[in-house]
Parts: C-alpha cells; structure tokens; sequence
C-alpha cells in the first residue's frame, strides 16, 4: 500500500513538473500555447460578422456595439465617436497593444477590422477580440467590439471587464483629441 501511494506522489509530482515546464516555456516553441493550439485549434477563433452573429450558449464573451448594428444581444452600447473612422481605427490599435500579453493577429483596411489575441497571466488562456469601425457621417465614426474565450465555460466577467476596460480608454483619448482640436 505504501508504495502505491509512493508511486501516485511521484507521478503527481512528475506531472506537475511537466506542467510547469510548459508554463514557463509559454509561447516559445514546445511551450503551453503550442498544447492549446493542439488542443484546441489556432488562439485566433477567426473573424466575426457583426450584423449576423450569434453568440456563444456559455458564459465566456461580451460584445460592446452600436445600437441597431449587431443581430446578437449586446452587453455594452458603444457610442458615436467624434473622429474619423481611420483615427477611431488607429486607436483601438493603440489601446489593444497597451495590454499585456496582446497581439495582434488580423488587420484590413478595407474591411476596418482587427483582431487581437490576450492571454491570462499564469495560464496563458487565449481569448480572441474582434473590433469593426462602422462610418458615423464626416468626422464621425463607431466601434464594434466582440470579446471571447477559446477555453473553459465561463470566463467570470474576463471578456466582459476587458471591453470596458478598452472603451473607457478609447473614449478618454477621443475626448483627448476633441479637446485638442477645439
């Protein structure tokens, strides 16, 4: 009996090691992402299409969006931004790339969307963002953000925190940029 459990100790502390190992290596290669990524498909879960979307049945998004643009329930109405869609494009760029541990991953001007991914701190969870500018008439512009976890069933309000997080600094450099203009 006694070496049974000497045993399941040393497998569990081998396990451990290994998992370890993993999580210090973390994006270089034969680190935890490439697990994900055999797991679980490539971090980037691909593009959004915001006016025919659905959204996910587990807990693990958010979605910030113009009023009557998105099909899918929004968590956060985003407002009419008082710069062109070019600039409002060059600051959520700005804002994403400030996060730790955030990439980008897609970029089209003609489509004026990005996709970025973040990762978590220890675990190195990816979640995928999409953002679309949308034209709001001359100098005018609006912003879709669609936030989501590629692992787990919930995200306790990760995705959720993120998009306000971004939308306060996004708002806070706009109005920045008015008041310089003024």
């Amino acid at each position: 009996m006694r070496s049974a459990a000497r045993i399941a100790l040393a497998t569990a502390l081998l396990a451990g090691a290994g998992f370890g190992f993993l999580l210090w290596r973390g994006p270089e290669p034969g680190g935890i992402d490439d697990v994900y990524t055999a797991l679980f498909g490539p971090a980037d879960l691909g593009p959004v299409d915001f006016e025919r979307m659905a959204r996910s049945d587990s807990p693990n998004d958010a979605l910030a969006c113009p009023e009557g643009v998105c099909a899918a329930p929004v968590d956060i109405v985003t407002p009419v931004y008082d710069v062109p869609g070019a600039r409002l494009r060059e600051i959520v760029v700005e804002v994403a790339s400030a996060e730790p541990r955030t990439d980008i991953v897609y970029a089209s001007i003609r489509e004026e969307t990005d996709r970025f991914v973040a990762r978590t701190g220890l675990m190195r969870y990816p979640d995928t963002i999409a953002a679309r500018i949308y034209g709001a008439g001359p100098g005018r512009s609006r912003l879709a953000l669609y936030s989501r976890s590629q692992i787990g069933y919930s995200d306790m309000g990760v995705n959720r925190a993120r998009l306000e997080r971004w939308l306060e600094e996004i708002e806070r450099r706009v109005a920045a940029e008015a008041g310089v203009a003024s």
